[in-house]
């Protein structure tokens, strides 16, 4: 939007070359034409040298993502677009490879669009991706020590493909996902709490699951061995 110091200097450069009427309370239809058209012209001006640089700006950005997004890295987590990592060249504050990283997650993303049943859960993306930054970083994966904890709706993601099919008449998206955390020797436990509220039976999830008395317990357990927790919950 033209600022309104730039209308005022305009209209005063017409004033200066006395364009308006000698008479009293009237304005010369010529000078509101002049006047018109001049801010016409300097706003079209000002609307084009806007959008250029919008426009410059908008082709910047994208190239400049597009070439970040072409360098991601899936170090040990695959097949989930939510999982990548990017490399960083210039890391000066190093991990230690020797450590043992006990990492801890509790899981309660659970969409209710229906639309995306037969997608990767958004917080088991995130957990991959949070593997991933530690493999990345240098972290041998025989010094990761996992656990994801998971109740609410969210359990879901741990049904077996049957009784998901049957409740979201579509396949388990998150099987994959599972497989390759529970391959790392990743402890998933699932919320007895929940499994009673919502009448969850044990024999439908896939058969590395275990049912914890409640997952605060289990949290609260998991923190006193050592472990760092990482909520994952809904972006606020």
């Amino acid at each position: 939007m033209m600022k309104p110091f730039l209308i005022l200097g305009i209209i005063s450069v017409f004033l200066a070359e006395g364009a308006f009427s000698q008479q009293k309370n009237s304005v010369d239809t010529v000078l509101v034409d002049k006047i018109s058209d001049s801010l016409i012209k300097t706003l079209s001006s000002n609307y084009s040298h806007s959008i250029h640089d919008s426009i410059v700006k908008f082709v910047r950005d994208s190239l400049r993502i597009q070439a970040i997004n072409n360098s991601v890295m899936f170090p040990l987590i695959v097949n989930s677009e939510g999982s990548a990592v990017y490399p960083v060249p210039f890391v000066t504050e190093k991990i230690d490879p020797k450590m043992k990283y006990k990492l801890l997650f509790h899981m309660v993303i659970w969409s209710r669009d229906a639309s995306t049943r037969n997608k990767i859960n958004e917080g088991l993306a995130e957990i991959g991706r949070i593997i991933n930054l530690h493999i990345a970083a240098g972290v041998p994966k025989e010094n990761l020590e996992l656990a994801v904890i998971i109740n609410g709706s969210a359990m879901n993601v741990y049904l077996n493909n049957e009784a998901y099919q049957k409740k979201f008449k579509t396949n388990n998206p998150n099987l994959d996902i599972l497989k390759q955390f529970s391959d790392l020797k990743t402890s998933l436990i699932a919320c007895g709490q929940s499994e009673v509220f919502r009448n969850i039976s044990p024999t439908d999830f896939i058969p590395f699951v275990k049912t914890s008395f409640s997952a605060k317990v289990a949290i609260s357990t998991y923190q006193l061995k050592g472990y760092v927790l990482f909520d994952i919950e809904e972006d606020k």
